[in-house]
């Protein structure tokens, strides 16, 4: 029996999963509901506001926080699915949680900062995505659009870093499984990105196109390793990430999201890979720019193999190019994908309601945890004895960079260990030289660095005269670092190899403040292993 060209249609619409943000207008968010009705869309992913997109960071446009963030994002998904005659599956980035996209919702740490965990530990990262997948349930949204199976073993990269577990293709590979599993446990589903991976590029594929330079083999010794055992564990789905491999595109420059030679050839047919494959945001500049005519972007990721267009900004036209293209067995496909995926996240009986509570209590309980076993020594010349003979003879003192003196770790150290605190916050209200004057009368210094940004553009935007003053410390005082940010801002302090003690703390959380400043008090071995390698000069 032939389809109809009205069932056609409606199967065509659930491939999209156009972008929605929290903060829309009642304009925008009719607009949605329209989409939704006409279209019969399959799924929507969820942003914080149009200016927080990552491809409108060039825009500069100010990101408005908005503490009801979280009530509004539940009202919305409820009026969204109250328009869809399908079930929408509702998808977001929560990589470290809800917190990636909403304020006021529990954070957990970062990948790297997990990819610090001892391999015995691995519990733990499985709990993150356990909870991780109980807060979005709590919101009423089924899908996250993460982990990242990506191997970060390029320093320089300015997008994935501190969003991988790492550089040790095992760990990625096993700490990626341990989240899904997590997620899985309670219904949600998860998603291994961006095939065939992102970890050795040096370009935002926000902004451009990465170009990966590995062969076939090299990918499938390294890249491809976490992606081959997440298909092995039958991981929900595989997102495509917007970079060019040559090596298996006869030598062209063409994005893993449009190419048949990456999806079908490689991902499907070499490595069996079953499930739902979801493209990149489809807004990214290194494919946004690429056809002029609307809707031909979205038909040719299809064709390349995507499911799902994810971040498609041109509904009605990709609909009428796939339909004018596409074969009815490959529509067939693709549909019966995504209703697997449906029916797996609970959502076709028409159960699309939102369930259980955030709990921050757990998120901080699980956060200490992973403090206690995370933060890692990296310098070690009994720091302890150090600081509390100085402290004696009056020649300790305390300096905060990028935070004020009333910081959880000097408050937690103070309790036995009391000395005079210094704070640089920014170039505005502090004073860089007269902090150098005040500590010449010192002759240790413990140093709490609050990495401003986790990401690494603009020297992870802590200010030349910062850098300076540490340099000239490291030099002629005998100092304890203990750094709470990302790992790869080590390379870019001078002279850090003359630290008498280096502590990486990985986040500013207050269960990590609070323990890195008791496992210094009470001398406990910090168990943590750095996950990436790192050159200190």
């Amino acid at each position: 029996m032939k389809m109809t060209a009205q069932a056609l249609r409606q199967k065509v619409g659930q491939f999209f999963f156009p972008a929605v943000f929290i903060n829309d207008t009642e304009e925008n968010i009719q607009e949605t509901e329209r989409l939704i009705k006409e279209h019969n869309i399959g799924g929507l992913t969820f942003f914080h506001s149009r200016a927080s997109a990552a491809t409108n960071y060039e825009s500069k446009k100010k990101v408005v926080f908005n503490d009801d963030s979280y009530e509004k994002i539940k009202a919305l998904i409820v009026r969204y699915q109250k328009s869809a005659s399908t079930p929408l599956l509702i998808s977001i980035d929560a990589e470290w949680g809800l917190a990636m996209r909403i304020e006021k919702t529990p954070q957990y740490p970062y990948a790297i900062t997990l990819g610090a965990l001892p391999a015995n530990k691995s519990n733990l990262v499985y709990e993150v995505g356990k909870q991780i997948g109980l807060d979005l349930k709590a919101a009423g949204i089924q899908y996250n659009l993460s982990p990242l199976a990506d191997i970060n073993n390029n320093p320089n990269n300015p997008v994935i870093g501190y969003r991988s577990f790492g550089e040790n293709k095992e760990k990625v590979a096993d700490f990626s499984i341990e989240y899904l599993n997590g997620m899985s446990e309670v219904g949600v589903l998860g998603c291994l990105k961006h095939f065939p991976g992102h970890g050795n590029t040096n370009v935002d594929s926000h902004l451009g196109l990465p170009v990966l330079k590995e062969t076939l083999d090299e990918l499938l010794e390294n890249e491809l390793y976490p992606f081959i055992k997440g298909i092995e564990n039958n991981v929900d789905s595989i997102m495509i990430g917007h970079l060019a491999v040559p090596s298996l595109n006869d030598g062209k420059d063409t994005s893993a999201t449009l190419s048949k030679a990456v999806i079908q050839d490689l991902l499907r047919d070499e490595l069996g890979y079953e499930g739902l494959v979801i493209s990149d945001a489809l807004n990214m500049h290194s494919v946004s720019k690429l056809y002029e005519t609307k809707g031909h972007l979205e038909w040719e990721a299809f064709n390349a193999g995507n499911d799902v267009l994810c971040f498609a900004e041109n509904v009605p036209e990709g609909i009428e190019e796939i339909l004018k293209n596409a074969s009815p067995e490959r529509i067939e496909e693709s549909f019966n994908r995504i209703m697997k995926a449906k029916e797996k996240a609970g959502i076709l009986s028409g159960n699309t309601a939102a369930s259980g509570e955030l709990n921050f209590e757990k998120a901080s309980d699980l956060n200490l945890e992973i403090a206690q076993n995370a933060i890692t020594s990296i310098i070690d010349n009994q720091n302890s004895e150090l600081a509390f003979e100085a402290q004696k003879n009056n020649k300790l003192a305390k300096l905060s960079l990028y935070n004020n003196t009333e910081n959880t770790f000097f408050k937690t150290l103070n309790s036995q260990l009391s000395s005079p605190e210094f704070a640089f916050e920014n170039l505005e209200v502090s004073d860089v030289l007269s902090i150098k004057k005040e500590l010449e009368n010192f002759d240790t210094i413990l140093i709490s660095l609050f990495v401003p940004k986790a990401k690494p553009m603009n020297n992870f935007e802590i200010n030349d005269e910062v850098l300076e003053l540490l340099s000239n410390l490291l030099q002629t005082k005998k100092c304890i670092l203990y750094v709470f940010g990302n790992p790869y801002v080590l390379p870019i302090i001078p002279n850090l190899k003359k630290a008498s003690g280096l502590v990486q703390a990985y986040q500013d959380f207050e269960e990590f403040q609070k323990t890195a400043a008791n496992q210094f008090l009470d001398k406990i071995p910090s168990n943590g292993i750095l996950p990436v390698n790192i050159e200190i000069q």
